[in-house]
């Protein structure tokens, strides 16, 4: 075999979504800090990208997590999210799957009945407290990264649903939050189709009408999802995040969920010490915590907490051939949903 690129990845999911974790053959990526490197991914070399999250070697379901030396002196390793249309600067459910490859493959020391791992993102610093046992990782406590509202009550008009109210809020990265009642359907495994076609046509619409950008970190703008939200019968937040090209998280989503803690605060819903469940599409569970409150460039911002559990079921190496036409990557519409053919 003559491959002149191979990546070794540990499987892992997160509550139902696969964060695979590229943990051998990473190419040194330039940047002096985390958020350099996930700026030089989306603007100026996305083949890696392409290569790791495209088919024929990916599908599309999925996050591939490239594990990276930290810049930061305080931080045990770094990393950068990959997905279908771009690097993303965190993700709860990845750095949960992250936390759960360093310790369960031995790339950090696993200390039991506890190991706290720092991860730099490019969003900032991810404290990872792991609950540990007989060598596994049992479950994972994050402490997030300053998050806060941008907007409440936003609304835009659509040819679809009418008028349609939305928040604006940062929880690692920008997300809109969407009441599901105003598009006529619930947050159930059978209606992923309609939450997804909803979700991308209102994440285009609001990123033309509302441009955003991080205030401290401008490698950091844009809505990278709509995130439906509605409440049990249990009084379980249920969650739905729409992920482009066509697919919805099959975890509770816990950037997601810090983004709409800040919008309970901010509302007074929610005070400093206060927890709650939040339920994915498919049932599975993260306990979201409001530890501390705080400011981010003079605006209020809140300290989340998310917990939850990871699990490792595979090791694979993806390789490369120079004659390879695909290179590249492509995205199909039979999987993959119309927008596919602005990545085929």
């Amino acid at each position: 075999m003559r491959w002149k690129r191979t990546i070794q990845l540990l499987d892992v999911h997160c509550e139902g979504e696969v964060g695979k974790v590229a943990i051998g053959g990473v190419p040194k990526i330039p940047g002096n800090t985390i958020a350099e490197q996930l700026n030089y991914i989306n603007t100026v070399d996305d083949s890696l990208r392409r290569f790791l999250c495209l088919e024929p070697r990916a599908a599309v379901t999925g996050s591939v997590n490239l594990l990276l030396p930290a810049k930061r002196p305080e931080a045990d390793a770094g990393f950068i999210i990959l997905q279908a249309d771009q690097a993303h600067a965190s993700s709860g459910s990845n750095s949960i799957c992250i936390t759960t490859a360093l310790l369960e493959s031995g790339i950090v020391e696993m200390k039991e009945p506890e190991t706290i791992v720092t991860l730099d993102t490019a969003a900032g610093l991810v404290r990872a407290t792991a609950t540990c046992r007989d060598g596994r990782c049992e479950k994972v406590k994050l402490t997030m990264v300053p998050c806060f509202v941008h907007t409440l009550d936003a609304e835009i008009e659509t040819e679809q649903w009418g008028r349609i109210r939305f928040d604006i809020s940062y929880g690692g990265i920008f997300y809109a939050l969407v009441d599901v009642g105003q598009i006529g359907t619930t947050i159930a495994k059978a209606n992923a189709r309609a939450l997804v076609d909803a979700g991308m046509l209102l994440k285009d619409a609001i990123n033309k009408m509302m441009p955003v950008v991080h205030p401290e970190i401008p490698e950091i703008r844009g809505i990278a999802y709509v995130m439906f939200r509605d409440t049990d019968p249990d009084g379980t937040v249920r969650t739905a995040t729409t992920m482009w090209p066509g697919r919805v998280d099959r975890s509770p989503c816990g950037t997601g969920n810090s983004a709409n803690l800040a919008t309970l605060h901010a509302r007074g819903k929610v005070k400093v010490g206060d927890s709650f469940r939040s339920r994915s599409i498919i049932g599975s569970e993260f306990e979201v915590g409001l530890e501390a409150e705080t400011e981010v460039a003079g605006r209020k911002a809140i300290i989340p907490t998310i917990t939850g559990r990871g699990w490792t079921f595979g090791l694979h190496q993806v390789a490369l051939d120079p004659s390879d036409p695909l290179a590249a990557g492509f995205a199909m519409t039979d999987t993959w949903g119309p927008q596919a053919g602005e990545i085929g």
